[in-house]
């Protein structure tokens, strides 16, 4: 999930470690924080499958500045990872949410694909939750039962918002987030080499 990210944002732009940090948390909105534990590692292992490639920007305050962008295989790699069916459930939720802070870089029909098998998952896990409410609410505790009463509201909250995704792509398919929030990059980039 943390390759997906970072080689979505590298789509965007080069960038060093730290602007890679501070750019995850921003995209992400700030639901998965990323440690530079992770990202470093990462970022190594992308390089060494030759995803990414890294470019020392020489001396900056006394250290030597590293800067990284996707290559042709990371650009693969990316749209490979953006379309997968993830295997762990359990991960899902995050690995939905990091995907879609990239469907801009999808066509139209795939992102409506993606968006209908989530809802469809999401669809089977209300279901299971309303079965478990049913049988079971007379015989679990009062935070149990509130718990899953959140879980199913939660879930039917989330399939209306994907249903309204899917109405907005089906009327017009645009990615209007993208174009904005990439001037948006190429000004801050402006703003510091001036």
């Amino acid at each position: 999930m943390l390759e997906l990210a970072i080689l979505g944002l590298l789509k965007e732009q080069p960038m060093h470690g730290y602007q890679l940090s501070r750019e995850l948390g921003d995209a992400l909105g700030g639901f998965w924080r990323v440690s530079y534990g992770s990202l470093y590692p990462t970022l190594r292992r992308l390089e060494g499958d030759g995803a990414v490639q890294s470019v020392a920007d020489g001396e900056a305050r006394g250290r030597r500045k590293t800067t990284y962008e996707i290559t042709e295989k990371g650009e693969k790699l990316f749209f490979e990872l953006l379309q997968e069916t993830p295997h762990d459930t359990t991960t899902e939720d995050t690995r939905f949410r990091v995907r879609l802070a990239f469907f801009r870089y999808l066509p139209p029909e795939t992102r409506i694909r993606l968006l209908e098998r989530r809802r469809a998952t999401l669809e089977d896990r209300l279901s299971t939750i309303k079965g478990s409410l049913h049988t079971t609410r007379t015989r679990v505790d009062t935070y149990t039962l509130s718990l899953m009463e959140h879980g199913r509201s939660a879930t039917e909250s989330d399939i209306a918002w994907l249903e309204g995704l899917i109405a907005a792509e089906r009327t017009d398919g645009s990615t209007r987030g993208g174009t904005k929030r990439r001037e948006h990059r190429a000004l801050r980039r402006e703003e510091h080499t001036s």
